[in-house]
């Protein structure tokens, strides 16, 4: 071909379940927006919508891609860009609409529940970050929160420059990661945000993927049979109950000087909830498919806690999902460990850590140092994104750079004492504030007493007069675990058990 175009009329693993339509003119998807940033280094996919048979032509950067709609739905691909912008998007049809202020650089997708959706007006050191976010290279786009039972064709939104406005409103996490890797990498960034709040990684997940698994087909029962509990008339009749009890409590605890009891929440159809398997996969994530990224950051994890051994294949399953629906290979996914939390159990950080030791290209970043026993929203957002940038650096880019905390590699015993070796050491491992803590150790006994742990050279001395010859060693294992073994690149451990 003359300039090298990839053409095509093949819409994609995502498009193609999506009904066709008919449209009159050449609409392209909302992410083709004035402000957008394209993925540089790998083909662009370009979709819209036109009417069926109409001829459409996508012209940019000296390059010129043709095909004709069909079944109401055009896409064409570019050749890899080169970082830089602004530029300029024509897209023809019957019509014409010019894209402006185009720019090309590093596009991540940012997702998960409501700690990567906190907004960084809310973060720790809000009010210095704001002032500060004016970045004309640095673009934010927001997925308007939403769930279907049916994948969605488009998922309405605008590119947004980082400014003290923009950015305010945004995600914490995603706009530190986004201004530390604009910091590192020179280029354009664009941001999407696409994530709700009390959603379980199911709802983040596609029909058929959970179908396919035995176990995870179980979410899917499960769902069904909440469908066929659900009563209307009942759930209403009870509501109504409910409220009246709460007025008389009103009543008792004013006349009491005491603080009101919070409202019930109404009955819910299940049918409806953002929650519902697949929901938030048809609405927020499959629309933003074939979309050229160069990644994924993702924190999520407090929806599935209780459900830790589920998620040891949910998780993975996906991710893998993810992957096979964009079509670009085994792209980056980097998450984020879920912080200490009196309602978060240890195990559902253990499912995460097995995801990462298990699943190609992916990084965890933990957050053992940032958490706190009350509050499932820590305040403290800088360091995660700055640690999901530092796995971006290595994973995606390529830089030689410690980006991972210890983990724990082996245990032997010698007589008393439990000698742990650890990967990823940073430098070395260091006790962040005094003597190592949160280790604990059992005996053939199986009973788990406080341990002695101090670091020698590269590995972690573990012993106590109460446990005799050690068998097992945990560490960090309980909700709000109190533990201070770092490496140092300043990276805090994640908590482990050797028994698992």
């Amino acid at each position: 071909m003359k300039y090298g175009i990839f053409l095509t009329t093949c819409f994609g693993a995502g498009l193609a379940l999506i009904p066709s339509v008919t449209h009159a003119e050449a609409k392209p998807n909302s992410l083709f927006t004035d402000g957008l940033v394209l993925q540089r280094g790998v083909s662009v996919p370009v979709w819209g919508t036109a009417n069926t048979g109409e001829k459409v032509m996508v012209k940019f950067l000296g390059q010129t891609a043709t095909t004709t709609a069909k079944d109401g739905r055009w896409m064409v691909r570019l050749k890899p860009l080169k970082a830089g912008g602004p530029f300029a998007m024509t897209i023809s049809g019957d019509n014409t609409v010019t894209i402006s202020n185009v720019l090309v650089g590093e596009v991540w997708l940012c997702s998960g529940q409501s700690n990567m959706g906190f907004q960084l007006s809310r973060a720790a050191n809000a009010r210095e970050a704001i002032a500060a976010a004016t970045d004309s290279e640095l673009r934010l786009y927001t997925v308007p929160s939403a769930a279907t039972d049916e994948p969605k064709a488009d998922a309405p939104g605008s590119w947004a420059q980082s400014t003290p406005e923009t950015a305010s409103n945004f995600s914490a996490v995603a706009y530190f990661f986004g201004r530390d890797l604009r910091q590192t990498l020179g280029v354009p960034v664009g941001l999407i945000q696409s994530a709700v709040g009390a959603t379980p990684a199911e709802a983040c997940t596609a029909r058929a993927t959970l179908a396919a698994d035995p176990e995870l087909n179980q979410i899917l029962e499960r769902h069904e049979a909440r469908l066929k509990a659900y009563d209307p008339v009942k759930a209403a009749a009870e509501y109504k109950r409910a409220l009246e009890e709460r007025k008389e409590l009103v009543k008792k605890a004013k006349a009491e000087g005491k603080t009101a009891p919070k409202a019930a929440p109404a009955p819910q159809d299940s049918a409806k909830r953002l929650q519902r398997p697949a929901g938030l996969y048809n609405a927020m994530i499959a629309p933003l498919q074939p979309f050229a990224i160069a990644g994924a950051i993702w924190y999520q994890g407090e929806g599935n806690s209780g459900r830790a051994l589920e998620y040891r294949k949910l998780f993975p399953a996906m991710i893998q999902n993810w992957r096979q629906a964009w079509g670009q290979g085994t792209f980056p996914f980097l998450f984020v460990q879920i912080a200490p939390h009196e309602g978060i159990t240890p195990e559902i950080r253990e499912a995460q850590l097995l995801t990462w030791q298990n699943v190609p290209r992916t990084a965890m970043a933990v957050t053992a140092d940032v958490g706190g026993a009350t509050d499932v929203h820590p305040k403290q957002k800088e360091p995660v994104g700055a640690r999901l940038a530092l796995a971006a650096r290595a994973i995606a880019y390529g830089e030689k750079i410690e980006y991972s905390d210890p983990v724990y590699h082996t245990m032997e015993i010698k007589g008393n004492r439990a000698i742990l070796a650890f990967r990823h050491l940073g430098g070395g491992l260091v006790a962040k504030g005094g003597d190592l803590k949160g280790f604990t150790i059992a005996g053939a006994d199986g009973q788990f007493v406080n341990a002695t742990a101090t670091i020698d050279g590269d590995k972690v001395v573990v012993s106590s007069p109460s446990a005799g010859k050690p068998v097992t060693v945990r560490y960090g294992w309980a909700s709000t675990p109190d533990v201070n073994l770092f490496n140092k690149a300043g990276l805090p451990a994640t908590p482990f058990r050797t028994d698992r």
